[in-house]
């Protein structure tokens, strides 16, 4: 039976990839992942702060200086918070150089966000303790946030809070920062975190790279510890970028902004893996990332390195945005372009291309020794029968066009959270013109994820409510 125009533009609209099956016919969902909730934080969300800002210029509307704030910002990374429905989001270095960012303080936030789903909700994002998980309210103060800080001088090299005014300025660095020996975007610059079984977090950065040890309270624990390069790729012995403050005499071998992007931690929480953003500068095959696995107990890499490949190399900025476990050999990776923008809007003259959600698995790899993939999520095609998704949604299909998806966290086996940073205020994938928002989706899948341990009973019941 020949499939009629109707039928294929049903399939066009389910957002799903198909399978032909014998003599019938029969298109049958292989993929049939389907928007379940979203909520959103308007890009201008500010917290009380030193005044931020001051070495950029305005875009999209915004005007800084942000004068005795700082801006909240979209999100690098995401863990489950203290009670249901909370939640630890930590935006990364600030403005997206470390130039321009040495007023930029960091910081991990708590945060509920409320759904919209087919069944209600306002889809909006609440201010939560990170500590408790008390929901505070919509405005973001001193209690919604753990202030990331060196009061014991644990780094090992000069941070902005030894200085008396910001680098290539005059402007005073301002006095609580330097009392504080807060951190900010001109020290680190933080793109993924875990938290260990004592309850420490530990941070992926990008400047070195460095994995750096905090207490659950922000303060650093010890020295930052570098990346040996094992591949022995270049003369450098170790993996280091330009923004390395320990960079000394060594030539660096990653490209900036290009360190550990994602970072996941294995179900018995004594190993993390480590993922560079982008391939070293002295490895031919420039679709290879890293992964390398790090010893909790004895504060050592191990010297195991996982090999993953790339899509698209060609197109604009490939690169991956996170990296979190399903179980001891399955993790889940976003992978993406560096475009923006909504394809089915006609504004966007180089519309996003390439947002996607994988599984791998370390266990099984290929004959060049990359780590299997599988396609989970397309985030340009989404299917919202319910229109969920609001101004994201067109036809039935939502997108998440953003040119950094940084986030994915298990829910639990069928729902999985998204979440984009937004480079505040100078990304604009939703509305030209207009600053992004920071936008938190639940996408259900269609084959459940085989997450070892489960996620506890409160959470299960939580999402299973409000989530349905």
């Amino acid at each position: 039976m020949a499939m009629t125009r109707n039928h294929i533009l049903l399939a066009a609209s389910l957002s799903i990839s198909t399978t032909w099956i014998g003599s019938i016919g029969y298109v049958k969902p292989t993929n049939a992942v389907e928007l379940v909730g979203r909520a959103v934080l308007p890009a201008a969300t500010f917290a009380p702060g030193p005044t931020s800002g001051q070495l950029i210029t305005g875009a999209n509307g915004q005007t800084p200086p942000f004068v005795s704030k700082q801006p909240v910002q979209g999100f690098s990374a995401i863990l489950l918070g203290p009670l249901p429905g909370t939640f630890l989001a930590m935006p990364d270095n600030g403005f997206g150089g470390k130039a321009n960012s040495p007023d930029a303080l960091l910081r991990v936030y708590g945060i509920f966000p409320e759904f919209k789903t087919r069944f209600g909700g306002q889809g909006r994002v609440f201010a939560a303790s990170p500590i408790t998980g008390q929901v505070l309210g919509r405005t973001f103060g001193k209690r919604s946030f753990i202030q990331l800080n060196d009061k014991n001088s644990k780094l090992g090299f000069p941070i902005i809070a030894e200085q008396s005014t910001y680098p290539t300025t005059t402007i005073p660095v301002d006095p609580q920062l330097q009392t504080g020996r807060w951190l900010t975007g001109g020290d680190l610059d933080i793109e993924s975190i875990r938290k260990g079984k004592d309850g420490t977090l530990w941070i992926g950065d990008e400047f070195g790279p460095f994995l750096v040890h905090t207490s659950a309270s922000g303060e650093i624990l010890e020295p930052p510890i570098s990346l040996p390069n094992f591949k022995g790729l270049g003369s450098n012995t170790l993996v280091q970028s330009p923004d390395n403050p320990l960079l000394g005499s060594n030539t660096p071998n990653l490209a900036r902004s290009k360190g550990f992007e994602g970072m996941a931690l294995n179900t018995s929480r004594t190993k993390l893996y480590v993922m560079l953003e982008g391939p070293l500068t002295d490895d031919v095959d420039r679709s290879r990332l890293l992964i390398n696995e790090f010893d909790l107990k004895t504060r050592k890499y191990t010297g195991r390195v996982f090999s993953y490949r790339m899509e698209n190399t060609t197109e604009s900025g490939q690169a991956i945005g996170d990296l979190t476990a399903i179980n001891d050999s399955e993790f889940l990776v976003i992978e993406r372009d560096s475009l923006q923008g909504d394809p089915q809007n006609p504004a966007f003259a180089n519309p996003a291309k390439f947002k996607r959600l994988y599984k791998i698995n370390l266990k099984k790899v290929d004959a060049q020794g990359f780590v299997k993939k599988e396609l989970l999520v397309d985030l340009l095609n989404i299917s919202d029968p319910h229109s969920v998704g609001d101004n994201g949604t067109t036809g039935g299909i939502f997108t998440f066009p953003f040119v950094t998806i940084e986030d994915v966290l298990p829910l639990d086996p069928f729902r999985v959270l998204i979440v984009n940073d937004n480079n505040f205020p100078f990304s604009v994938g939703r509305t030209p013109g207009v600053a992004d928002n920071t936008e938190l989706i639940v996408v259900k899948l269609d084959n459940p994820l085989s997450l070892v341990p489960a996620p506890p009973t409160s959470w299960q019941n939580y999402w299973r409510k409000h989530l349905r």
